[in-house]
C-alpha cells in the first residue's frame, strides 16, 4: 500500500492517478467533492468559524472519510490512497494552534483517533508500505491552489493560513510521520505531470523500494 502526503496543492491526486496508470493499483481518493462542511469552513469569518465549530466538524470529517478509506485499502493486497489518516492529526493540531479547535474538543478527537488507529491493527495489513511525500516552496503551493480553481479556496484572506499549515508540514513528517518509509518529491524540481523522465524516476523509486 502506498499511501501519498502533504500540503494542500501540491498535486496528491494527479500523483496518484499517475501511479495508478503506470502500476495498475486501484486509488482511493481524498473526499473533498460533496464535503458540506469544507466550504463553509473556508468561507465562514473568524466568529462564525467559532460560534459554529466548523474547525472541530471539519476534523471530524475528514476523520470519518479516511478511517473508511485505509479500512479498504489494508484489506486489498495492492491500494494507493490519496491522503491518508496519519496525516489527520496534523491538521487538527494546528487548528487546535489556532483557537478554532479546543482543548476539550482536541481531547475528544484525539481519544477517536487513537481508537481507530488501533483498530487498524486488527487488518490483514497494519500499515502503509511507503508513502510518497510531496514537498514545496509556498509560492508553488499558492500557484497551484489558484489553479485548480475551487472557489472556497482562494479567497485572498485565506493565504495567511495556508502559510501557518505550510511552513511546520516538512518538519512535521520528519519527526512525527512514523508509519512507513518516505520517498520525498520536492516538485519545484520534479514534474511527474509533464516531465516523463521525472515519471519513470518516480516508478523506478518506488519498483526499488518493494525488491527491497
Amino acid at each position: 500500500m502506498i499511501v501519498i502526503g502533504g500540503m494542500i496543492g501540491l498535486g496528491k491526486t494527479t500523483t496518484a492517478k499517475i501511479l495508478n496508470e503506470e502500476l495498475g493499483i486501484p486509488v482511493y481518493y481524498e473526499s473533498v467533492e460533496g464535503n458540506k462542511v469544507l466550504p463553509l469552513f473556508y468561507s465562514a469569518s473568524a466568529e462564525e468559524i467559532e460560534k459554529k465549530r466548523y474547525a472541530f466538524l471539519l476534523q471530524l470529517n475528514f476523520l470519518i472519510s479516511r478511517y473508511q478509506s485505509i479500512k479498504k485499502a489494508l484489506t486489498n493486497d495492492n491500494a494507493i490512497l490519496d491522503r491518508s489518516i496519519y496525516e489527520d492529526h496534523y491538521f487538527a493540531s494546528k487548528n487546535h494552534d489556532l483557537g478554532r479547535i479546543s482543548d476539550l474538543e482536541m481531547e475528544i478527537y484525539t481519544s477517536l483517533l487513537n481508537e481507530m488507529l488501533g483498530d487498524l491493527k486488527n487488518l490483514p495489513k497494519k500499515s502503509p508500505d511507503i508513502m510518497i511525500y510531496l514537498k514545496g516552496s509556498f509560492d508553488t503551493v499558492i500557484k497551484r491552489i489558484k489553479e485548480r480553481g475551487r472557489t472556497y479556496e482562494i479567497d485572498p484572506g485565506l493565504v495567511e493560513y495556508y502559510h501557518f499549515l505550510w511552513k511546520d508540514y516538512d518538519d512535521w513528517i520528519a519527526k512525527e510521520y512514523v508509519a512507513s518509509p518516505i520517498i520525498t518529491l520536492d516538485v519545484d524540481k520534479i514534474d511527474v505531470l509533464n516531465n516523463h523522465s521525472d515519471r519513470e524516476e518516480l516508478i523506478k523509486k518506488i519498483k526499488t523500494f518493494y525488491k527491497k
